[in-house]
């Protein structure tokens, strides 16, 4: 296989190479959706083309990153990777929301 696979699946610490391509597929998953479901949500809030600039950024986070992370959740249990993806959220958190003097 691939020696790029058999990195990913070391660095995640994942026992085979069939799940780290399931880990990959729940990523590809998650992604697609959320490009599908960016246009109908920006359109409901009534973003167009013209905030498209840095407040549609900040919309961006605040909106669709938390829902990315809920369809990450459910792609991973769908796809019997609940348990790595509920791990990989909570690492996620710790580093985002980790004081700088703890480093």
């Amino acid at each position: 296989m691939a020696h790029w696979l058999t990195r990913l699946q070391t660095r995640w610490g994942l026992p085979t190479l069939t799940q780290t391509i399931l880990v990959l597929v729940v990523f590809a998953c998650t992604g697609f959706t959320v490009l599908f479901l960016k246009k109908p949500i920006f359109w409901a809030l009534g973003i167009d083309k013209a905030l498209s600039g840095w407040l549609g950024t900040i919309i961006y986070l605040i909106v669709i990153l938390p829902l990315y992370q809920v369809i990450l959740l459910i792609y991973g249990f769908i796809f019997g990777q609940f348990n790595f993806f509920w791990e990989f959220e909570k690492k996620m958190f710790r580093r985002m929301f980790r004081r700088k003097t703890e480093k």
